[in-house]
């Protein structure tokens, strides 16, 4: 099976058809991405924009619509690597992808892309919805897409390290529990960092995220060029450089120790 078959098999058999099938959960899904703009949006005009302006934010609307799009790369990617292992263990078909010539490797990128193509969707949905709300967005394209494209790798080293946990441990995953929760909360999604206590804005500053939202911030609303958004771009880089050697080495190692011991299709 070439490139395009596998993409026609994970993106749409294994992905889309499997999602759209189950039409409640579907609904669910849709409501889940669309109703938190409409909580933060109410939320924002109760506050009114004096309060608000008092933590460093001129247009609050703006601000968590730019939050919401796109924190759900990092819990989207993530949940949907760890669980479609978990699937895999309990459908006892994890086994077949270590012996086939996609390998696990293989099965982990084409698993992500399903969970990129989903939160594409919402990300587009929640932009549509704010520029509905009365969002000016002035975008610079390419500070955009390099600042995505560098989130995305992120995601997907701590991704591979979710994934060697949910190997490992089968059930409870702390890293997979951290970013799909805690990411709103620390990550600058629906407010900035620089309200929160001291020790735990050094936290928010450890994840990809945070730095990630404040440059889409600049190229989304104020059309920032590629210099301005620079030191996000370093910065996201060198989390690249270290989260993804250490995601493939986590996700390689996993998959050895559960073979030796002969736990790979342990669940």
């Amino acid at each position: 099976m070439g490139i395009s078959g596998k993409l026609y098999s994970f993106l749409y058999l294994r992905g889309f058809k499997i999602w759209i099938s189950y039409r409640t959960q579907t609904i669910l899904t849709v409501l889940g991405w669309v109703l938190p703009v409409f909580t933060y949006y109410f939320t924002g005009t109760a506050l009114g924009n004096r309060l608000v302006s008092e933590v460093g934010v001129s247009n609050y609307t703006a601000f968590f619509t730019i939050g919401l799009a796109f924190q759900g790369y990092v819990s989207s990617v993530i949940s949907t690597i760890s669980q479609r292992l978990r699937n895999e263990q309990l459908y006892g078909t994890i086994e077949y992808y270590v012996i086939s010539r996609t390998g696990t490797f293989g099965f982990l990128l084409y698993s992500a892309l399903w969970g990129l193509t989903l939160n594409t969707i919402n990300a587009i949905i929640i932009l549509a919805i704010g520029f509905a709300l009365n969002i000016h967005y002035n975008i610079n394209v390419l500070s955009a897409i390099v600042i995505i494209i560098l989130l995305i790798l992120s995601t997907l080293g701590i991704g591979m390290i979710a994934g060697a946990v949910t190997m490992i441990t089968k059930q409870g995953n702390p890293i997979s529990f951290f970013f799909n929760t805690f990411t709103n909360l620390i990550g600058g999604t629906v407010f900035p960092v620089t309200v929160l206590p001291l020790f735990v804005r050094y936290i928010s500053y450890g994840i990809p995220l945070t730095w990630a939202l404040e440059g889409l911030r600049e190229a989304f609303l104020n059309g920032t060029p590629i210099t301005g958004v620079a030191q996000f771009i370093i910065i996201l880089a060198i989390f690249d450089i270290v989260l993804l050697p250490l995601g493939i080495f986590s996700y390689n190692y996993a998959f050895k120790k559960a073979r030796e011991k002969g736990t790979l299709a342990e669940y």
